[in-house]
């Protein structure tokens, strides 16, 4: 639970209103004997200490994006300033998109004219991924400059050992270092093809593993995991239309969380689309928390 100490630090605190749940996000302001305060992006929000089902402290946002970046390397990176832009033909969003943490090292308008120069030499649309709060002040000035946002994207967290307790362990996954043909399959299914940047974005990372569960030869889930900075990443978590409603999902989760505790990780994230609500709910019930969010700015024209 939190203390005095604190106060000024960025908490998420989850809060019980009769059979219900919700995640408060932001800075707290204020904690006394009876209720806590919390300055969250709708406001501040008083909640009672009686209401309050648990709450801690959250980690840097900033070393988390870095760590969400590791974990789904592109294969063409340019550095502007301490900027990273990302290119890999178009397979994810998270691996052709800038990641804006720091400084550029140019006026901002000249630094989006090195980005769409670019975007535009790799054949990819421009995107920048705006972690926010934390890059508001690079969000106003995209918009000054007609950029306009596309999704927004909740990036979860939870201590490890949390979510190894509430997950069954998913001894019938099958764990490997590289993905099968079918896990591919499964993946391209979603996305609609699979370029050569693919193979380097899904394995280029030094602790991953892929969790596969087949019922006759034929792949019913799937879950990815990597570990970057002690972060363990959670990605393609897929289930085949007939292999859904039987908590195949939880144990794919299960199964790579099991993984990861001796590849060093003590917490893990995901990040999911905030109109994914069966998934949200999914992750809900595992007890993942928001951690912080990113918005994904496109230019059109």
């Amino acid at each position: 639970m939190l203390a005095k100490r604190d106060l000024g630090s960025r908490v998420v605190v989850r809060r019980r209103v009769g059979s219900r749940f919700t995640d408060l996000l932001g800075e707290l302001t204020e904690l006394s004997e009876t209720h806590l305060t919390v300055a969250t992006i709708r406001g501040k929000i008083r909640v009672p200490l009686d209401e309050v089902h648990r709450s801690k402290r959250v980690p840097d946002p900033a070393g988390l994006e870095r760590a969400a970046a590791e974990a789904m390397p592109a294969p063409t990176v340019k550095r502007l300033g301490e900027w990273q832009l990302r290119a890999a033909e178009g397979f994810t969003g998270r691996a052709n998109s800038v990641l804006p943490l720091g400084d550029p090292g140019l006026p901002f308008a000249e630094a989006m004219d090195e980005v769409i120069d670019f975007y535009q030499s790799q054949g990819l649309p421009p995107q920048v991924d705006v972690p926010l709060p934390l890059g508001r002040p690079v969000a106003r000035a995209l918009e000054s400059l007609g950029w306009v946002p596309m999704v927004t994207v909740l990036v979860q967290v939870i201590d490890l050992p949390e979510l190894i307790a509430a997950t069954p362990p998913g001894s019938a996954f099958i764990i490997a270092a590289e993905p099968s043909e079918q896990m591919l399959s499964m993946i391209k299914g979603r996305r609609g093809g699979l370029p050569a940047s693919a193979a380097h974005v899904l394995t280029a990372v030094p602790s991953v593993a892929f969790a596969g569960y087949q019922e006759k030869d034929v792949l019913l889930a799937m879950a990815r995991g990597t570990v970057t900075r002690r972060w363990l990443g959670l990605t393609f978590v897929e289930t085949a239309p007939e292999g859904r409603r039987r908590g195949l999902a939880r144990e794919a989760i299960g199964a790579i969380a099991r993984w990861a505790e001796p590849e060093g990780a003590t917490r893990a994230f995901l990040q999911v689309q905030d109109d994914n609500s069966a998934a949200l709910a999914l992750y809900d019930s595992l007890g993942f928390q928001a951690h912080h969010r990113y918005t994904r700015y496109t230019r059109f024209g």
